[in-house]
Parts: C-alpha cells; sequence; structure tokens
C-alpha cells in the first residue's frame, strides 16, 4: 500500500504527518497499522488489515475469525471487504463480522470458510 511521501508509519504502527512541527511528539493515527487479536471496530479490522497476514515477530500466519467462528483468510477479507465493514459498523451476524485474529499454529488442514482457499500454518 502506497501512502504519500509525508506521512511515516512507526514501527509500532502509529501514522504521522512529517510536515509538522514536533512531528513525533503526535500521531496522526495511534494504531494505523497495527494487529488486534479482538477485533471491535471497524478501525481495528482495517489496522490489522493493514498489518498484513503475518504476525511481527516471527512471520506466523495469521488468520481472521467471524463472529459465527468461521475462519477467514485476509485475501478473503480484503476481496470481501465492504462486507466486512457493513458487519462490524452495523453488528450484523450474517457471516461477514469479523470479531478477531488469531495465528495459525499448528492445524495444517485449515481453510478458508469462504473461498476454500488453505490457511498456511506455522508448522
Amino acid at each position: 500500500m502506497n501512502i504519500p511521501e509525508h506521512l511515516f508509519i512507526g514501527d509500532g504502527g502509529a501514522l504521522f504527518d512529517v510536515r509538522t512541527v514536533d512531528w513525533s511528539a503526535s500521531a496522526l493515527r495511534a494504531d494505523y497499522r497495527r494487529t488486534f487479536t479482538a477485533i471491535d471496530t471497524v478501525a481495528q479490522f482495517k489496522a490489522t488489515l493493514r498489518a498484513g497476514a503475518y504476525a511481527w515477530p516471527g512471520g506466523y500466519p495469521m488468520y481472521f475469525i467471524t463472529s459465527d467462528g468461521a475462519a477467514l483468510s485476509f485475501s478473503s477479507a480484503k476481496a470481501e471487504y465492504r462486507n466486512v465493514v457493513d458487519s462490524i459498523a452495523h453488528g450484523h451476524n450474517d457471516g461477514w463480522r469479523i470479531v478477531g485474529c488469531q495465528i495459525n499454529y499448528e492445524d495444517g488442514e485449515m481453510v478458508c470458510d469462504h473461498s476454500g482457499e488453505p490457511i498456511e500454518s506455522a508448522y
């Protein structure tokens, strides 16, 4: 994802505007790119999506969990972005409301419940 040159994402995932004086003292968004294990808001979902499908540190593969317990890959969450955002924003239990993000440590048989694509396991 490309952002304008005047914006900077810090190591902690905060977004800064470097055009302002003393820019490092106040972030535009503290959690711009960060993995949330519990997702309650659209902003948390967006931040987790921006952080990517692999945990840092460690590089472990992650997946989303919906309110009905389904596993959803990052690519499916991106493809169905509008459905996911609408469901989170309005509290729908329609299979698209993402409520968490976890690492797939050992389930070598896990697949995305939407696309059927395999979700990589760490071991």
